[in-house]
């Protein structure tokens, strides 16, 4: 069966953004580049460490399958925090904390708290906090989030921000779920399936067979 061409697009961004250059490194028969050289004017110099992405290599296909092969998903965290006093002070004298931003943000996708909230794997009671600014989301739950109400990347990036989080380029998870993003993939089987191909499985998605909480 061929492989969708999705897929592949996800194997090429993964390649050229990913760059947990630890992992990158460790993986079997991976090339390390020469990252001196000498420059014209004879003086030694140094290229970018970008030139150590998975992109660059002969063999990416196979050194991505062997590092797919022993991914698992190291990324949980509870779905919200509780603020602290300084964070509280400074979102009642602030507009961007999440909660302030969040109805706009769900307006720009046609959605509403409500409909968002029935879209995640959150108690009700929890996301309703979340959405008064009592309890604050964790980076996970903002992703899921943005995958389930489709935004677009500068609304998921906004949401991040006001957390004082952004999209990590070293994380497995945040490579994939902005791909998803950009490139707006947000059919529940093709999501799920580029999930599943980088073993991302703790996002705070409800499925289909999943029923609401109480």
């Amino acid at each position: 069966m061929e492989r969708p061409d999705y897929l592949n697009a996800l194997d090429d961004y993964f390649s050229a953004e990913y760059s947990d250059y630890a992992a990158i490194g460790a993986i079997e028969g991976y090339d390390m580049p020469e990252l001196l050289y000498v420059a014209p004017d004879g003086n030694v110099a140094r290229r970018d460490s970008s030139r150590m992405r998975l992109c660059y290599q002969r063999e990416r296909d196979a050194l991505l399958e062997r590092f797919k092969r022993g991914l698992t998903d190291t990324e949980f965290t509870f779905s919200f925090s509780f603020p602290r006093f300084f964070e509280r002070l400074r979102d009642l004298r602030g507009h961007k904390s999440f909660h302030k931003l969040l109805p706009a943000v769900l307006a720009r996708c046609g959605e509403t708290a409500e409909g968002a909230g029935e879209k995640l794997a959150i108690e009700p009671r929890f996301w309703r906090k979340m959405v008064k600014g009592r309890l604050y989301p964790e980076k996970g739950t903002i992703l899921a989030l943005a995958l389930v109400c489709h935004m677009q990347a500068q609304d998921a990036e906004l949401l991040l921000a006001s957390r004082g989080m952004a999209f990590e380029k070293d994380s497995v998870r945040d490579v994939v779920v902005e791909y998803l993003i950009e490139q707006r993939v947000f059919n529940e089987e093709m999501r799920d399936r580029c999930l599943s191909e980088y073993s991302v499985v703790n996002l705070p998605i409800r499925r289909a067979d999943e029923g609401a909480g109480a």
